[in-house]
């Protein structure tokens, strides 16, 4: 059973504060790389007893003082090891100078290594706080272990990897498995780090709970934890209203598929009434192609305003197929104050002037949910999509912040942020969710749970869980109609 406090992911500099405070606890330091490097040397036994050799890549800070205790754990199992030493190991300090002591390993050059069958690298040079680009002499052994095909386990990250962005500096090994401690970095779940770190385990080394309660901030990855609570709970006298009345509005007769696919998967999710606001001229394509959704025709802003003087009509989906750019600047405008899926088109609409959309959601009561894919992010927030300096989840919190809507940026690993800094990164969407019409799905979930009376953030989050489950349900080769008919409430 996971626990709320496995879900935290650190930022490396948090994680050396915390480090710090495990030392000023009366911790000694040392005892914690000892911990460390028993366990990567426990895991390097477990999963490769074949190896004929270990290969210790060692790098001058705690990281490759994690490594030299390994190495020397190794020894004492029976192992054959071998450790390479990135610079100089006369310079190593502290903890680090006491594990390569106690090793009583000789340490090669670090350019000598040359990879050959039977070895696996256990890749101790630089941790999760590495922050400039890897020098060439280490680029070159990662070339070198690649080109071989030879397994590496990584300790803390693998080396190259940043453990704030995700990102290689330079290059990085492709780890077959990772060990870290205590808590996950952002590097370990954003992309590529995720598929760079392999299997990924987290081993506690013993610095308490509340220390890293006190340092944890508020990003995590996306769990029923975090949200299952603020989800609505069906009770006997519950009917279609209370379970939420969602409009989904359509694009022409030519396009209609898009609204389809968001209002089925609504419904699907548990909204309690679903019903596609179309341009007349759509209606006839919509009533023979639906059954359980509703529609209604809606061509212009009085007709929209006629729609929302019924006051069952508070959540709303726009933009899937939607298509009229400038009539979707004028519904925006017009539904501000209530709950609203701004996907697609309603977001490129505002391209030329994201601050007027930005106003429109920060001037009114209602709860917005932008769900940008990398191209539309771009739109909306062009400086923040080329800060390369910045994580993907620095620039989720960063937009959403700014526009003051909870923010869905999509991906391989979507990360769902809200205004007052909270960041959650998704973990279970498959592969085959690169589908055309998969955001479609994704927008009528996060609709239907608005209109539920779920808070955005949470709606948000839940929404990004529940479809990359119903992703996983449909399996590979799915289409966008397979996933909606896939989507299922949570619990």
């Amino acid at each position: 059973m996971i626990s709320p406090l496995q879900l935290f992911l650190i930022d490396p500099v948090v994680m050396a504060r915390i480090d710090a405070a495990a030392g000023q606890s009366g911790i000694p330091l040392y005892d914690l790389m000892e911990r460390a490097g028993r366990a990567v040397a426990a895991a390097a036994l477990r999963h490769y007893p074949q190896a004929l050799r270990f290969v210790v890549l060692c790098g001058g800070g705690n990281n490759g003082g994690d490594g030299y205790v390994a190495a020397r754990v190794l020894l004492e199992s029976g192992a054959a090891v071998a450790v390479h030493h990135l610079g100089d190991a006369a310079a190593l300090k502290g903890d680090a100078r006491t594990a390569f002591e106690r090793s009583g390993v000789a340490p090669l050059p670090f350019g000598d290594y040359v990879p050959v069958a039977g070895d696996v690298v256990i890749d101790a040079v630089f941790g999760a706080g590495l922050s400039r680009d890897i020098p060439g002499e280490l680029a070159g052994v990662i070339a070198a272990v690649t080109g071989a095909g030879v397994p590496v386990l990584a300790v803390d990250l693998p080396s190259g990897l940043c453990g704030r962005r995700g990102v290689p500096l330079g290059a990085s090994f492709r780890a077959e498995r990772t060990v870290t401690f205590m808590a996950r970095k952002p590097g370990h779940l954003l992309m590529p780090g995720r598929e760079l770190c392999g299997a990924l385990e987290v081993f506690d080394i013993g610095i308490p709970s509340r220390i890293l309660v006190a340092h944890a901030g508020s990003v995590a990855e996306n769990d029923p934890l975090v949200w299952r609570e603020a989800l609505p709970r069906a009770d006997m006298e519950t009917h279609k209203f209370r379970r939420g009345h969602l409009t989904v509005f359509s694009g022409p007769a030519h396009a209609t598929g898009a609204s389809r696919m968001t209002a089925l998967s609504a419904l699907k999710a548990g909204a309690g009434i679903v019903t596609i606001a179309a341009p007349k001229a759509a209606l006839d394509v919509l009533s023979v192609t639906l059954t359980a959704v509703m529609n209604t025709p809606m061509d212009n802003g009085d007709d929209l305003q006629d729609w929302l003087d019924d006051g069952r009509h508070g959540s709303f989906v726009i933009g899937p197929g939607f298509g009229d750019l400038e009539k979707a600047r004028q519904f925006v405008s017009l539904i501000g104050d209530k709950s609203v899926v701004l996907d697609a088109d309603a977001i490129t609409a505002f391209r030329d002037r994201p601050e007027a959309l930005f106003e429109r959601i920060t001037s009114g009561t209602g709860k917005f949910v932008l769900t940008p894919h990398e191209g539309e992010f771009a739109r909306l927030f062009p400086d923040l999509a080329t800060g390369s300096a910045l994580s993907k989840i620095e620039k989720a919190q960063a937009a959403s912040a700014r526009s003051g809507a909870v923010l869905v940026y999509k991906g391989a690993d979507t990360v769902i942020a809200a205004p007052d800094g909270r960041a959650l990164v998704n973990t279970n969407a498959p592969a085959s969710l690169a589908t055309a019409g998969s955001g479609d799905v994704l927008a009528g979930i996060i609709g239907a749970l608005l209109a539920q009376g779920t808070p955005a953030f949470e709606a948000a989050a839940a929404g990004v869980w529940l479809h990359g489950e119903a992703g996983q349900r449909a399996g590979i080769g799915m289409t966008a109609e397979d996933l909606a008919h896939a989507v299922r409430p949570f619990g």
